[in-house]
C-alpha cells in the first residue's frame, strides 16, 4: 500500500499539545520513549541516543569493520551494517538506534565515484560544470544502488528490542553538495561558496537534484521500517551570515523536504540538525515545522529552553569532548542539560558525533547520570 494514501499529515495539523507525564508513577510503556518525546511528551527521563554511536570508539565495531575489509563494504553489506548498528544498543541500552550508513552514499548512488582511503577522509569525483551534473542527472534509479541500505533497515526493524526506535537519515543537500563540489571535506566549504558566487544557476541545479534525491531516499527508508528520519546539515553554519544564504539553502530546502515527507510518510517524525545555525535556529524551527530539533554544542541551553522548546522537541547538546575527558565535568554538564530542558520535550544527545577517541566508560557514565536525574515527583 502506498504511503501517500494515508490521510493524516502531522505537518499540516495543529501542533500536538505538550503533555507532561512526569507525575505518573506507572509509566506508559505502550510507545517508544523517543516517539513520545517527538510527539511533545515531557517524560520523567529523556530518551537517550548519540550521534555516531556505532563507530570507532567501540572495539567490537573495529572488529566488524576489519571483517568487512573497507568502510564502503561495511555500509553495503546489510548483515554487517545491521550488526554495528546493534552493537551500542547491546552495550549501552540506548533508546534509539541510528542506521549505520554515510551521508555520501546518496551521491554515490547518483553516479559519483566514492572512496574512503584510510586516514584521508572521503574522496569523491567532483561536480564543477554542467557536463558533470548531467552525468549525475542521467544516472537512473538511485534505489537500485541503495537497496542494501534499505535491506539493513528491514533487518534492524525485526532485530531491535521492542522499546528501541529506529532512526534513518540523510545528509542535507547543502552539506552533501559541499563534498561533491570539492571532492572531499574542506575547511569553510570554500569550493561550494565559490560556485555559489560564480555560477549560481549550476549550483541551484545541483541543489534541486539533491533535494529530490534526498526526499526519495528518506521516503524509502521509512517504507523499509525507519520510525524517525533525521536530516544532517553538518556544514550549514558556513551559510549563517547575513546574506540570506542560510534561509535559501538550509531552511527553505529543509522545509521542502519535511513537507514532502509529511505527505508521503505522515507517521514518521523528522529531526532537523542545522549545525552551526546560531541565531537562525529559531526561524528554522518555526518555518520547517520539524518535530525534533537537534542542537549543536554552541547553543545556550537556557536560551533554547525559552525560545526553541516551544517549537519542537529539542535534542542535545552535550559537548562530545566530554566523552573523551570524562570526570566530574561530564556529570555536572549532563545534569545541567537535563535540568535546563526538564520543562519541555527533550531527547538527550551530544552536540555532534562522538569522536573515535571517545571512552565507552564515559558513555556509560553519561547514560547513568541521565537516568539517575529523574524528574518523577
Amino acid at each position: 500500500m502506498r504511503l501517500q494514501a494515508q490521510v493524516r499529515k502531522w505537518y499540516c495539523r495543529p501542533r500536538s499539545p505538550v503533555v507532561d507525564t512526569r507525575e505518573r508513577c506507572q509509566l506508559d510503556t505502550s510507545r517508544k520513549s523517543l516517539l513520545k518525546a517527538l510527539d511533545r511528551e515531557i517524560l520523567p527521563t529523556p530518551p537517550v541516543w548519540m550521534m555516531r554511536q556505532a563507530g570507532r570508539y567501540l572495539p567490537e565495531y573495529m572488529k566488524t569493520r576489519a571483517r568487512a575489509g573497507s568502510f564502503l563494504n561495511l555500509c553495503y553489506t546489510p548483515e554487517l551494517a545491521a550488526e554495528v548498528t546493534l552493537q551500542p544498543i547491546r552495550r549501552f541500552g540506548f533508546d534509539a538506534a541510528i542506521l549505520f550508513a554515510d551521508i555520501l552514499l546518496l551521491p554515490h548512488a547518483l553516479g559519483c565515484e566514492l572512496d574512503f582511503p584510510e586516514g584521508r577522509g572521503p574522496q569523491l569525483s567532483v561536480v564543477r560544470n554542467s557536463e558533470d551534473l548531467g552525468r549525475l542527472a542521467s544516472a537512473g534509479d538511485i534505489h537500485r544502488k541503495l537497496e542494501p541500505i534499505y535491506r539493513t533497515v528491514r533487518i534492524l526493524r525485526d532485530a531491535l528490542p521492542g522499546d528501541v526506535a529506529l532512526i534513518g537519515f540523510a545528509g542535507a543537500p547543502w552539506t552533501v553538495a559541499t563534498y561533491m563540489i570539492a571532492g572531499r571535506g574542506t575547511p569553510g566549504q570554500e569550493p561550494a561558496h565559490a560556485m555559489l558566487r560564480e555560477n549560481r544557476p549550476l549550483f541551484d541545479q545541483l541543489m534541486e537534484l539533491l533535494t529530490d534525491a534526498t526526499i526519495r531516499y528518506l521516503e524509502q527508508q521509512a517504507r523499509a521500517g525507519a520510525e524517525v528520519l533525521k536530516i544532517f546539515d553538518s556544514w550549514s553554519g558556513s551559510l549563517a551570515g547575513g546574506d540570506g544564504l542560510f534561509d535559501r539553502y538550509c531552511t527553505r530546502i529543509h522545509e521542502r523536504i519535511v513537507k514532502a515527507l509529511s505527505s508521503s510518510c505522515p507517521d514518521v517524525p523528522v529531526i532537523g540538525f542545522p549545525r552551526g545555525a546560531g541565531r537562525h535556529y529559531r526561524d528554522y524551527a518555526a518555518r520547517t515545522g520539524v518535530p525534533g530539533l537537534a542542537l549543536d554544542t554552541d547553543v545556550d541551553v537556557d536560551w533554547a529552553a525559552k525560545h526553541l522548546q516551544t517549537e519542537a522537541c529539542v535534542q542535545g547538546n552535550l559537548d562530545p569532548r566530554l566523552m573523551v575527558t570524562g570526570g566530574r565535568k561530564l556529570v555536572s554538564e549532563t545534569r545541567r542539560i537535563v535540568g535546563a530542558f526538564s520543562n519541555g520535550p527533550h531527547i538527550f544527545n551530544l552536540g555532534h558525533g562522538i569522536t573515535p577517541d571517545g571512552d565507552p566508560d564515559n558513555v556509560l557514565r553519561m547514560l547513568e547520570t541521565v537516568r539517575e536525574t529523574r524528574m518523577c515527583r
